[in-house]
């Protein structure tokens, strides 16, 4: 099946009608070339006026819609199997760019043939888009911001749809298995703190964070066992 682009970003939205065009504006006035990358939202059946918001887009995004919730992972997956691209970039609906981002990782990974995926930094910003710290992205990493071939993204099995938090974590593990993560000392990433952050459900991140730790440890000493 041939590429059909080269650049596929992913913008999983719930509920998001607060943010959503903030993060589409931003990834719409990228500097890489606009026939080189598509935006792929997956609305995961959202209930406030997402779909509206999007719908002003019109062509300039790929819309799929999930008629129920399917929770961030199972979305995600949704939609790199539906892109034929080579790389694969994730963007959360809160979120949004530097005019900067696609380019210079994508430039980073075609480049060096030899590796496989570039995470950027990242600004941590509030509600009114105030900067309120510069964080480094191997030291402090994040679900977004990084770029991935999406052939190695299949290859490990894509995302685990039962980990509805800490979903990114799971996934890093199992990719760093096989591949790297490189680092790209650049902060294009603007990662919102607000008072709706999925993370600040605790008991869900508690349950997520113990499954994490069980999944992993097992998968460990299977591993030890295989050698």
């Amino acid at each position: 099946m041939p590429l059909s682009t080269l650049v596929s970003v992913i913008v999983a939205a719930h509920d998001e009608e607060r943010f959503i065009g903030r993060c589409i504006r931003s990834l719409l006035s990228q500097l890489f070339p606009r026939d080189k990358y598509e935006i792929v939202v997956v609305d995961d059946g959202s209930t406030d006026n997402t779909a509206a918001v999007l719908d002003t887009f019109g062509k300039e995004i790929r819309v799929i819609r999930n008629e129920h919730n399917l929770g961030l992972p199972a979305s995600i997956n949704k939609a790199i199997v539906s892109c034929r691209s080579k790389f694969v970039v994730r963007v959360d609906a809160d979120d949004y760019v530097n005019a900067g981002f696609l380019d210079i990782l994508h430039l980073f990974l075609a480049e060096n043939p030899q590796f496989d995926a570039a995470s950027c930094d990242y600004l941590l910003v509030d509600d009114r888009e105030e900067v309120l710290a510069r964080c480094d992205a191997m030291k402090e990493p994040i679900a977004c911001g990084i770029m991935f071939r999406t052939e190695q993204l299949i290859d490990i099995g894509m995302y685990d749809e039962s980990f509805l938090r800490h979903e990114d974590r799971d996934l890093r593990l199992r990719f760093l298995d096989r591949y790297a993560i490189h680092h790209v000392p650049l902060p294009l990433y603007r990662y919102r703190r607000h008072e709706d952050n999925i993370t600040n459900d605790r008991d869900a991140m508690d349950h997520h964070e113990k499954r994490l730790r069980e999944k992993h440890q097992d998968r460990d000493r299977q591993q030890g066992r295989d050698k």
